[in-house]
């Protein structure tokens, strides 16, 4: 990874130092490598420290860096294919959903999930807190609100072990009309960074999932995929998946 001369160049220098970045993981790096430190790296290339994070910044955007506690900034591995909520048509925790419940309180719902519900603003949701793991790696959490509304024949004496699956129990006899979802990109904050063994502040994917029963909004969903990990594509039947990248095999020198 030799030093590239940048000045000359017109388009922004942390993207073209992205660049060449991206050339060396792929010629000069192992999965699970850990880059030199960012002083070093600045004086390798010529650039400033703020230049070099951006670039930095930029590929851990694309999936190809992850920056770990302790560890530091490495190569990522390839992306693993991921199913983004349930089957379409479904409510979440039916047929083969690979999401396992970790916990479930009454709580008041943030204010844009309060509105998609059209709850008051005081009112307590229940609300589950799922994750999904794949080969041993945390690859997502969600939070799913349910108004006390849309489920009211919800016994009065749920233990905390019981209140997620009597939740999801009296959501399964609702027919479920269809839903709909939002993406957009994110950044990671403190509750599941920390779920997804992440940084506070690192990129992920925000899917809002609206469930509807009777022409109304019954249930929200907000999962947090992480970007490093996930790539989103829409298949044949218009349903999210997250298939993983796979980099072009590196050639014998």
């Amino acid at each position: 990874m030799g030093t590239t001369q940048l000045e000359s160049v017109q388009e922004p220098k942390y993207w073209h130092l992205k660049t060449v970045l991206n050339d060396a993981l792929d010629s000069e790096f192992e999965v699970g490598e850990i880059l030199p430190n960012e002083r070093d790296l600045a004086a390798r290339f010529g650039v400033a420290r703020a230049t070099l994070r951006q670039a930095l910044e930029q590929l851990e955007l694309e999936g190809r860096l992850q920056r770990r506690r302790g560890v530091g900034t490495t190569v990522a591995p390839p992306r693993m294919g991921v199913a983004v909520g349930p089957t379409t048509g479904t409510w979440p925790g039916a047929g083969r959903d690979a999401w396992s419940t970790v916990g479930c309180a009454e709580a008041v719902a943030p204010a844009a999930i309060g509105a998609l519900l059209g709850t008051a603003a005081e009112e307590a949701v229940h609300t589950i807190r799922r994750e999904r793991v794949m080969r041993g790696q945390p690859v997502a959490t969600e939070l799913l609100y349910v108004p006390p509304a849309s489920v009211p024949g919800l016994s009065e004496l749920l233990t905390p072990a019981s209140h997620a699956a009597a939740v999801l129990r009296e959501l399964h006899h609702l027919h479920l009309e269809g839903e709909d979802r939002a993406v957009e990109l994110g950044s990671a904050g403190a509750a599941d960074a920390k779920q997804l063994d992440r940084l506070p502040g690192a990129p992920v994917l925000v899917v809002t999932t609206r469930y509807f029963v009777a022409g109304a909004v019954a249930a929200a969903s907000v999962a947090t995929y992480r970007a490093d990990t996930c790539r989103l594509t829409f298949g044949d039947s218009g349903a999210l998946e997250v298939t993983h990248h796979q980099p072009e095999a590196r050639q014998a020198s």
